[in-house]
């Protein structure tokens, strides 16, 4: 119960939560995947069986190479996962012989270029989580190397087998792979609507939410900013929970989802008939997500308990559609649309005397309606056409996020070298102090590492508590193994639970592993016992995780304090030119996606200011900080800017034209002084009325003036 009541409203490694102060290390039992398990049990463990049916100690190299070749594969395109795993299967071979061959030399000659090696693989992240995965296995392949000497043909047959291996755990992988080629894609946008689903239950709560009679005024502490509460406090607090927990989460979901589809594309360079219906249904779901802010606003800023009984009764029956949608998108099945058209028009009654909330709610059944024509037989528009631009060079692809992130600024460059500065150490340590365990401390320092202090915090809870609960769990199997073949049959189902658990949860990934390893070293080294095996390698990684959260405090730290100020400026400018999309450009900006770009830039922007705030809460002293405590103030009234600008886009504002010109100049200037732009202060506001929409938001801005003003004062414009 006390587990369960620890992990109840955390996040998770998909869905960061809507508290920021908690470190995300929920369970998201969605991301298992028995067939990331089932490949990975083939891959290595039918070689562990041979290799007891026909012992030749190579094999098992050839079985530790596929091993980490599964480790090192983070999915993906077929093409890029192709690349990666190539290109770490050959460098594999060559660091796995190369240091083999060193190892008799000492550590004078062998640690400094295993540092050079070590600085090049934790600062591959700068190409991207695929290049990230594949870099920090080779540093285990380089520690794995260090273990024993190898004479000159040992060392070409140990780089030979080392390469075969993980080139036959590629192959597995891909042919695995092609079985299902658009499931990724059928995945990652069906979390989109089952996202929007959610957000869509969420909204119907806060709905239901009674309207206060009285108004309040307070001044939150320490920060400097008067804020006016139009509602109760709860209230005001719901709304933000209800931002941070499902527009970040539905706009990171549709960012993968995007990523995941163009690679794709590219990968076979024409949009083919499937890879154009998940384009059309991601559109739809993004243009439903902007009109359910839309929606929020209108919710918020309602007193009429009339009209708030209404969208209520709209959402709670556009929830199921949604459902359906998502599901029927998961699994690739068909939907009835008949019966879906008649759930769609019982929506839209009683609403047509309610012009606002009717145009919402129309908008937002047109895009139920294609994203639902698109799971029928004829569902399907034939491709052909390039998907945008062609791919940049493979060399600007590769020399471009180098040079971009050479910069002490760069908390990649500053990962890499604090990587390097901490591992040298460990490695001299262990081969001055050979024993059977000594890679794991430098394995572990190396993986618990992260470029942030709070992921590092977070990578050393999970992989400390992940070792000691898997360790009793495999010293517990191993006592009851009574022979060799019975241990290597045990790898299968150990090597399918670890690996199908590896999206779950970071820690639950390690407590499932971590009886593999047990088992492993029984297997390849026996001689040890199982108690001894789980009790090193718990002391070892205990060790290996206090030592990178010690460096994540002392060497080259990235405040988040100063971050937090940057970002916040970032996205008070995104929103400056979404205000600008929406009120200063013409009808035909929402034609060309000129709007939909900046809602995009503005969205992007806050989730990356609530992941620096999440970072700062996360730090040692640093949550106390003013700045993060002004910051959380102007990332809830950035929200509220955001979802009144969105409202606007899709309403007619009654105003004056002369009136609004000179109200949307004022906003647009000011939002852009405030993020650094432009003029240092303000703009003075128009003597000319306004309506009520501009009078909302104008409220809002004013409030993020007098947050940001004591930031302002205290630090430079950047």
């Amino acid at each position: 119960m006390r587990a369960a009541a620890f992990l109840r409203g955390r996040g998770t490694l998909t869905n960061p939560g809507l508290d920021l102060t908690r470190l995300p290390i929920g369970l998201d039992p969605r991301g298992l995947s028995l067939v990331d398990g089932v490949r990975a049990a083939l891959a290595f463990g039918l070689v562990i069986l041979l290799h007891e049916w026909f012992p030749w100690p190579p094999l098992l190299t050839v079985a530790l190479a596929a091993n980490l070749a599964c480790f090192a594969d983070a999915g993906g395109p077929m093409r890029s996962r192709l690349l990666v795993l190539t290109v770490f299967s050959l460098l594999g071979g060559m660091i796995w012989g190369l240091f083999g061959l060193m190892q008799p030399l000492g550590p004078v000659p062998v640690v400094p270029l295993a540092g050079i090696v070590i600085f090049g693989c934790t600062y591959a992240r700068v190409w991207g989580v695929q290049a990230q995965a594949a870099g920090n296995v080779l540093v285990l392949v380089l520690c794995f190397a260090l273990d024993r000497p190898l004479t000159p043909d040992q060392a070409l047959v140990a780089g030979l087998v080392f390469t075969a291996g993980g080139l036959w755990a590629t192959l597995l992988a891909l042919l695995l792979w092609r079985l299902h080629p658009y499931r990724p894609t059928h995945r990652a946008v069906a979390e989109v609507w089952r996202r929007l689903t959610r957000l869509c239950d969420d909204l119907e709560d806060l709905a239901s939410l009674a309207w206060p009679e009285t108004l309040e005024t307070r001044t939150a502490p320490r920060g400097g900013a008067r804020q006016i509460f139009d509602r109760q406090t709860f209230d005001l607090q719901a709304f933000d929970r209800h931002a941070r927990a499902h527009r970040r989460g539905v706009r990171e979901a549709i960012e993968q989802a995007r990523t995941v589809i163009v690679d794709l594309a590219r990968s076979r360079e024409r949009i083919s008939d499937r890879t154009a219906q998940a384009l059309i249904r991601l559109e739809a779901a993004e243009q439903i997500f902007a009109a359910l802010i839309a929606v929020s606003d209108l919710i918020e800023g309602e007193p009429d308990p009339r009209r708030r009984r209404m969208v209520r009764r709209f959402l709670r029956r556009l929830r199921p559609l949604l459902g359906v949608i998502a599901r029927a998108i998961r699994d690739d099945s068909v939907i009835d649309l008949a019966r879906l058209d008649r759930a769609i028009d019982r929506s839209t009654r009683r609403l047509a005397h309610d012009r606002g909330l009717h145009d919402l709610a129309t908008r937002i059944l047109d895009r139920v309606r294609i994203g639902a024509k698109l799971s029928t037989p004829d569902g399907y528009r034939p491709g052909g056409a390039l998907l945008g631009r062609a791919s940049l060079p493979l060399g600007t692809r590769l020399l471009g996020p180098l040079s971009t992130n050479f910069t002490v600024a760069s908390a990649n460059l500053r990962h890499a070298v604090r990587a390097t500065v901490v591992a040298a150490p460990a490695l001299w340590a262990t081969l001055v102090w050979a024993g059977p365990f000594a890679h794991w401390l430098t394995m572990t320092v190396v993986l618990t590492m992260q470029p942030f202090y709070a992921a590092t915090w977070q990578r050393a809870l999970e992989r400390i508590g992940g070792t000691v609960l898997g360790g009793l769990i495999g010293a517990i199997l191993a006592s009851f193994a009574t022979s060799p073949l019975v241990l290597a049959a045990l790898v299968f189902p150990l090597s399918i639970i670890g690996f199908a658990a590896r999206q779950v949860s970071y820690g639950v990934f390690i407590a499932c592993l971590t009886p593999l390893v047990v088992l492993l070293v029984e297997v390849v080294e026996p001689g040890h016992g199982s108690w001894e095996v789980a009790g090193m390698r718990a002391l070892l990684t205990l060790l290996g995780g206090l030592i990178a959260v010690a460096s994540a405090l002392v060497l080259w730290p990235i405040w988040e304090p100063d971050q937090v100020r940057l970002e916040l400026r970032r996205a008070v400018r995104a929103h400056a030119a979404f205000a600008r999309a929406v009120l200063c450009a013409g009808p035909e900006a929402e034609a060309s996606g000129l709007r939909a770009q900046a809602a995009r830039g503005a969205g992007l922007a806050l989730n990356d200011l609530e992941a620096a705030l999440a970072r700062a809460l996360q730090q040692p002293r640093a949550g106390r900080h003013p700045q993060v405590e002004s910051a959380m103030v102007a990332d809830a009234t950035l929200r509220r800017i955001s979802a009144r600008l969105t409202a606007l886009r899709y309403a007619v504002e009654v105003a004056e034209p002369e009136a609004l010109a000179a109200w949307s100049g004022w906003i647009t200037a000011t939002l852009a002084s405030l993020g650094g732009e432009g003029e240092e202060t303000p703009p003075p506001m128009p003597a000319v009325p306004r309506s009520e929409g501009l009078t909302r938001l104008v409220a809002q801005i004013e409030l993020l003036g007098e947050t940001l003003a004591p930031a302002a004062a205290r630090s430079p414009r950047g």
